[in-house]
């Protein structure tokens, strides 16, 4: 019987490319035939010491009472951010990963006829979330560092709204940007924001504001305060560990975050994440690793690019972008190269870097195996 072919579901969603992430160890062992225990995976920004011990004592406290759902406001961890922010709690909205606080920002604010900006180089959810809901979707193509030109953002904002086409709704930074590590001031975000029109919502992704350094440090809860337009959405999956549970959140006036909570499912977050979360917050001491960590990882992966002559852009996050070819297929070849020696990095295609990869930064051990590969292999 041949069944006649229909056509479901709206186009805009029809049109979206689904989100990939980076190739799972197993994966990867399947089809390569190798084992699975010499795999060495640095593609997906994780934090390479794992879980924090604290995290995981905490959920085997919780674990014996996930025959009940989860408390779905999170009263407890909202308690410890609140806390730790010096913000009410009811400007906080939890997530399934800070990513689910990216598309709830777009579905709360922007539909199908209004425009959300974002830079040509920045986290392809963005442009997800933007499908999604049906909006239109304005790159920004930076203009030196692969990263986000506000004074050109600005300008888009105020040229669109003056041209009387679709307006701008909501406005994507990342900071320290994903995939090229770029970073922004604190001068030249507040002056964007206290320049934007304040009926434009801006999203302030600071999924690796861990890794920044004391002298790049700026207090973004600070701005959340001034100015009511402005979200912050942090992540729990990098610095702290908690990829694996999906747990992320978002801090704005209770305006917005009222918004956000109306459109959120009711237990995105499940108990298990929620006590991790809590744990890993108070573990000072997990976090100063990672941090030391990834400091020495940069510089062993960095001082290996200078000797091999490959160009890489500093990174303020827990990876480098390194440049390993000219053509358009140096990527994707030195990529699969490196796939079938077990080691797992992240090609940039997608984000029109056809040249260049993306290396998480892992143990150095993990390290040292990826750069004798990758001069190898070269």
């Amino acid at each position: 019987m041949v069944t006649k072919s229909v056509k479901l579901g709206l186009q805009h969603v029809q049109d979206i490319a689904p989100y990939i992430g980076g190739r799972p160890i197993s994966e990867v062992a399947r089809e390569y035939g190798l084992d699975e225990s010499k795999i060495v995976k640095l593609a997906s920004n994780e934090n390479p010491l794992g879980m924090p011990q604290s995290a995981i004592d905490a959920m085997s406290r919780v674990a014996s009472d996930l025959g009940r759902y989860p408390d779905s406001n999170g009263f407890e961890l909202k308690e410890v951010l609140s806390n730790r922010l010096g913000i009410p709690s009811d400007w906080i909205t939890l997530g399934n990963g800070s990513n689910d606080i990216l598309e709830l920002a777009a579905r709360a604010v922007a539909q199908a006829g209004d425009t959300i900006i974002f830079s040509k180089h920045a986290f392809a959810v963005y442009s997800l979330a933007t499908q999604a809901v049906g909006a239109q979707a304005l790159e920004v193509i930076p203009t030196a560092d692969y990263g986000h030109d506000l004074t050109a953002m600005l300008a888009a904002v105020k040229n669109t709204e003056s041209s009387g086409k679709s307006k701008v709704k909501l406005v994507f930074i990342a900071n320290p940007n994903n995939p090229t590590g770029s970073y922004l001031s604190a001068a030249a975000i507040e002056t964007f924001l206290s320049t934007i029109p304040s009926h434009v919502v801006v999203v302030l992704d600071e999924a690796y504001n861990e890794y920044l350094s004391p002298e790049q440090r700026y207090n973004a809860i600070e701005w959340v305060k001034r100015f009511p337009n402005l979200l912050v959405s942090r992540s729990f999956s990098k610095a702290y560990g908690l990829a694996g549970l999906r747990i992320g959140y978002g801090v704005a006036q209770p305006e917005l975050t009222d918004l956000l909570n109306r459109i959120r499912q009711p237990f995105n977050v499940n108990s298990l994440a929620q006590a991790a979360a809590i744990a890993a917050l108070q573990d000072t001491q997990f976090l100063q690793r990672g941090y030391d960590l990834n400091c020495a990882g940069y510089a062993q992966l960095t001082t290996a690019f200078t000797e091999l002559n490959l160009p890489f852009l500093p990174s303020a996050g827990n990876f480098v972008l390194v440049r390993v070819g000219d053509d358009e297929g140096a990527g994707a070849r030195v990529n699969l190269a490196l796939v079938k020696r077990g080691i797992i990095v992240r090609p940039v295609g997608n984000y029109g870097l056809p040249q260049w990869l993306r290396i998480s930064i892992g143990l150095p051990e993990e390290n040292a195996i990826f750069i004798a590969a990758l001069r190898d292999i070269l």
